[in-house]
């Protein structure tokens, strides 16, 4: 049955192990510096709740038809974190599950059995993939602590028992089940880093430390992350066991990589969706502020303001062009083109800094510096801030003073920070995404045109 918000609270009361700034929380819905993100996903369940078994949430939908995949990616840009990294994470792993069956079969069903006790238990997911690495220069198995990358410390008729951490793992703390999975492609001889599962979080040795960009002061002056942020988590395991139907790769090196390429497409893809978006809300800002500066005419501003114009339209289009190409598994269900789905994030995130350095060379200082709002109500100096921030009839100073804190809170504040990093690490790195495009592009093609208009053929060409 589907969980309402306070079912899901309540879910989080499991004897978990987190831990902030040092200290273990007891009572993770309580914490202050979760409370928001609780909420936020405690929301969400109450907005799709539906009584009744066999329900289930729209983040459950497997897509059939790329019209079916545009839904859900508009959707999802209504959810919260964790309710989006469920979606797709859980489809990264049928993803899998299809570029497995032919020769692993027992693997593709133990997939498919363990989306449907997600499913018929509403539970929220996060995938845990990034390894601690160590030694950047050396492989898992010449580190100085084998550890340092997750791995197969012991094999039971019954499950595994693995040891390691995953960094970077947004939401942990205040999810349901950590699915984890090699951070990259493990070489023959490294069988034991070769290792896919799904784990509880209140499992005994999980244990998960946490940072967050959640803010400290007053809730007005951070007008976004006060309502939208997530902790990050840094998930120990230590040596914690799996039952064997919770194991989804055990050894099979020639696999290891299908489960971090099939979620870097689903996440990319969800991240094009979010740049596309975050694209229009830049934009929108930008001119707000100008015409709140009365600069919306200079001609310096209005070419900022094409470019990043021109930046939004042409990440959607990437997006779109994803969705419209996309593939069909011989299973029925839709996955996104490679190629488009990687070109849009990749540009997306590379060109997000700059789009960013816009807005902010728009807006101006204040950005930084504008005074709180308990300045503006102040008895003694609110008179001179109001008289000062305001610009002209229509603009009071309120109004100005919002939008420079929206501008900060958003781009240059602790959510700017990890927003600026997020958008070019998510989904792997540009790199990866480099890679991929470079795979998936018909080089072909391009080089017989190259022939075609230098007057060769391909035989002339050796």
């Amino acid at each position: 049955m589907m969980m309402t918000g306070k079912q899901y609270l309540d879910s989080l009361d499991d004897g978990r192990q987190i831990y902030l700034d040092g200290q273990r929380v007891d009572d993770v819905a309580a914490e202050p510096l979760f409370e928001a993100a609780t909420r936020w996903v405690a929301s969400g369940y109450d907005a799709t709740h539906r009584p009744g078994d066999g329900e289930a949430g729209p983040y459950y939908d497997i897509p059939g038809s790329p019209q079916d995949l545009r839904e859900q990616l508009e959707l999802l840009l209504g959810w919260d974190m964790v309710t989006v990294t469920t979606a797709q994470g859980l489809l990264a792993l049928l993803t899998a599950a299809a570029r497995m069956r032919g020769t692993h079969p027992g693997y593709a069903r133990r997939i498919e059995d363990y989306f449907e006790y997600c499913k018929s238990r509403d539970l929220r997911c996060v995938q845990a993939i990034t390894d601690a690495k160590g030694n950047r220069k050396l492989p898992p198995s010449k580190q100085d602590d084998p550890d340092l990358y997750t791995r197969i410390v012991e094999r039971r008729p019954d499950g595994i028992v693995v040891r390691g951490a995953k960094l970077h793992i947004s939401a942990a703390a205040i999810c349901h089940e950590l699915v984890v999975m090699p951070t990259k492609m493990m070489k023959p001889g490294e069988e034991d880093w070769a290792v896919a599962c799904a784990i509880p979080v209140g499992a005994p040795g999980v244990k998960i430390v946490n940072t967050t960009y959640a803010p400290r002061a007053e809730e007005e002056h951070f007008p976004y992350s006060s309502r939208y942020n997530m902790p990050e988590g840094f998930v120990v395991l230590d040596d914690v066991f799996v039952p064997n139907e919770r194991v989804f790769l055990c050894g099979e090196t020639e696999y290891s990589a299908t489960f971090a390429h099939s979620l870097g497409l689903w996440e990319r893809l969800g991240g094009s969706a979010h740049l596309a978006e975050g694209g229009d809300l830049l934009v929108g800002l930008a001119q707000l502020i100008a015409e709140a500066n009365g600069l919306e005419r200079v001609a310096h501003i209005k070419d900022k303001i094409a470019e990043m114009i021109i930046y939004a339209t042409l990440t959607r289009a990437g997006l779109e062009a994803a969705i419209a190409n996309a593939k069909t598994t011989p299973e029925g269900w839709v996955y996104p083109d490679e190629l488009f789905t990687n070109a849009a994030k990749h540009y997306g995130a590379a060109e997000f800094n700059l789009m960013v350095r816009h807005l902010h060379d728009i807006a101006g200082g204040a950005v930084l510096t504008a005074p709180s709002m308990n300045d503006l109500r102040s008895s003694e100096v609110g008179p001179f801030v109001e008289k000062y921030m305001r610009t002209m009839d229509g603009v009071p100073a309120e109004y100005r003073m919002r939008l420079f804190h929206a501008i900060r809170d958003i781009t240059a504040d602790a959510y700017g920070g990890w927003q600026l990093v997020t958008m070019i690490q998510s989904g792997g790195g540009l790199y990866a995404q480099r890679l991929v495009v470079a795979k998936h592009y018909d080089m072909d093609r391009a080089k017989r045109l190259g022939l075609a208009a230098a007057g060769l053929t391909g035989e002339e060409a050796g």
